[in-house]
């Protein structure tokens, strides 16, 4: 039971975190309905059975299976994770196969990818967070043949400069840059020029 109720509010506060991040950027939809699936019984279960608190349950459940029952199910249903963008090329020549390729990410989900990932490292790294943890983590992968060229190199550029600038400087670039056309960005703009 207490790793349900733990679980319970670590999904809850990650969700909340990146309930209000989008909100601040203009992605109130994407806000409301970021990670649902993981109260999902193939999501939420594992995530129960491997809660360690300090890391996600799916890295404790691929450790123990060799494979993350729940990261399947989620990152399948979640156009927050590069895993979903994902096509195949058809072999050039007959009888060749098809390779799987990584596709460009739209932008308002690579902005909710990178809303996901700082709010992570802050839940793992409660009461330690710095704005350079989300970028620490994401250089300890290799991205280059699973993430599309363009959309890598946004992210990395995200998380630079939160890593350098802070959250308010990145925040207002994704709203007047990467979302500028976007109906949601111009109201949060509005509404954090009048805090």
């Amino acid at each position: 039971m207490f790793k349900f109720i733990k679980h319970f509010r670590t999904v809850r506060e990650h969700r909340k975190m990146v309930r209000q991040g989008c909100f601040r950027v203009g992605l109130y939809m994407q806000g409301l309905t970021h990670d649902l699936s993981k109260y999902s019984p193939s999501e939420f279960l594992m995530g129960v059975k491997y809660y360690q608190g300090y890391r996600s349950p799916n890295n404790a459940e691929r450790e123990a299976k060799g494979y993350s029952q729940a990261w399947i199910h989620h990152k399948g249903r979640n156009k927050h994770h590069y895993e979903y963008w994902t096509d195949y090329k058809p072999g050039y020549r007959e009888g060749e196969g098809h390779v799987i390729v990584p596709t460009r990410m739209p932008k308002k989900y690579l902005v909710e990818m990178y809303v996901d990932r700082v709010a992570a490292s802050a839940i793992y790294n409660k009461g330690h967070y710095t704005c350079d943890m989300p970028l620490q983590y994401y250089r300890k992968g290799d991205y280059t043949n699973l993430m599309e060229e363009s959309t890598r190199t946004e992210l990395e550029h995200l998380l630079k400069m939160l890593a350098e600038k802070g959250p308010d400087v990145t925040e207002a670039y994704i709203r007047n840059v990467i979302l500028r056309f976007h109906p949601g960005a111009r109201l949060a703009s509005f509404i954090q020029s009048r805090r």
